[in-house]
């Protein structure tokens, strides 16, 4: 396949940009019939939300290079002139940004629902440039340094989570969103700073490890929404509200790229662990669907098939069980949605990364 194709660049995605939140994914705002804006309540009083300006980057650098309209990328490279500009508490990125003031809102840091595509996008950004993205790199391993330090944790039985950080306080819970972030990091290995390729493996392995557990440690052997570790309990999801399944992808997709870097079989066992778990619980006569309580011996249905089971999780299975040269990393990269982009090759000619 030719990397250089003409691919459509938002999937599931509005106007505004990534939106990756809980609440199932729904669009960020909407608007009254008097035709104002507003935001749903957890967007915080009108805050702009890290994982919506922070996921435009690999969508508007690809429309700048379609069309040879520099305006696209000129957009989202401002967005980092002003978070370059702003002090990070303890290097962190809070979830909520004040668009008026361009100030932080409250201090709430999650490498899960709101924040997490942000730092994906740090990361892709720099690869999808063909590694000419300097400023992309550093920041992403600026913040996962941060992360490592803030929000890094291991349990007393040896498993490694990242928590939720609130105003300086850890809230000790990991949600199936964060799971994205062992991908996320076995895929920066290589390109780590100094000699911390090995140690960065290291923390993907023991992430995917995490996820898996929490997946195991259910009766339908699908994970929860989100897990804890505290009073007693390992990755285990303790309030009602959080063992739902519907169907998310980023435990697979952790998987996949952990796959594709160490060729550990295990990989690939748990893969198939929950393609049958998935065939057995979630699969109906009209398609699948989510369940509402994974720790329930059998499954009570959601009747909801979502939009990214098909765009994402079937996506990175398949991929799981693919040989690598199928949408090789060297050629393209995924977007929060699955959605592969060609590496932008940069010309010899070019000058890197530069937007008047």
């Amino acid at each position: 396949m030719d990397p250089n194709v003409h691919t459509s660049s938002f999937l599931e995605r509005n106007a505004l940009g990534g939106v990756c939140v809980s609440l199932q994914r729904t669009n960020s705002s909407s608007s009254s019939q008097s035709g104002v804006g507003r935001n749903w309540p957890w967007a915080s009083g009108g805050s702009s939300i890290l994982a919506e300006y922070g996921t435009l980057h690999l969508e508007f650098m690809h429309l700048s290079k379609l069309s040879g309209n520099p305006e696209f990328a000129q957009k989202v490279m401002n967005i980092r002139k002003v978070l370059n500009r702003l002090d990070k508490p303890q290097g962190l990125y809070p979830n909520y940004l004040n668009p008026n003031s361009g100030q932080w809102g409250q201090h709430h840091v999650s490498v899960g629902g709101l924040g997490d595509s942000f730092y994906e996008y740090l990361l892709k950004a720099w690869l999808m440039s063909d590694k000419t993205d300097e400023e992309g790199k550093k920041m992403y391993y600026d913040a996962l340094q941060a992360i490592e330090t803030n929000l890094m944790r291991k349990s007393s039985s040896g498993l490694t989570y990242i928590a939720e950080w609130k105003g300086g306080l850890l809230e000790h819970k990991m949600g199936h969103l964060t799971c994205f972030a062992g991908g996320m990091i076995a895929l920066g290995a290589d390109g780590a700073p100094g000699d911390k390729t090995g140690h960065q493996m290291e923390q993907a392995a023991e992430i995917a490890r995490t996820c898996h557990e929490s997946y195991a440690r259910t009766a339908l052997k699908l994970g929860p929404e989100a897990f804890r570790f505290d009073g007693g309990v390992e990755a285990i999801a303790t309030r009602q509200n959080e063992k739902y399944f519907i169907l998310r992808p980023e435990v697979i997709e952790t998987y996949m790229y952990m796959w594709r870097f160490t060729h550990d079989p295990k990989y690939r066992e748990w893969g198939w662990e929950a393609v049958q778990a998935l065939e057995k619980h979630c699969r109906l006569e009209g398609g699948y669907s989510g369940v509402r309580d994974v720790y329930a011996s059998s499954p009570n249905h959601d009747d909801v098939q979502q939009s990214f089971y098909l765009a994402e999780t079937l996506k990175y299975l398949y991929l799981l069980f693919s040989d690598d040269d199928h949408l090789p990393f060297e050629h393209w990269v995924f977007n929060t949605e699955a959605h592969p982009l060609p590496v932008i090759r940069k010309d010899k000619t070019d000058t890197p990364n530069e937007v008047e």
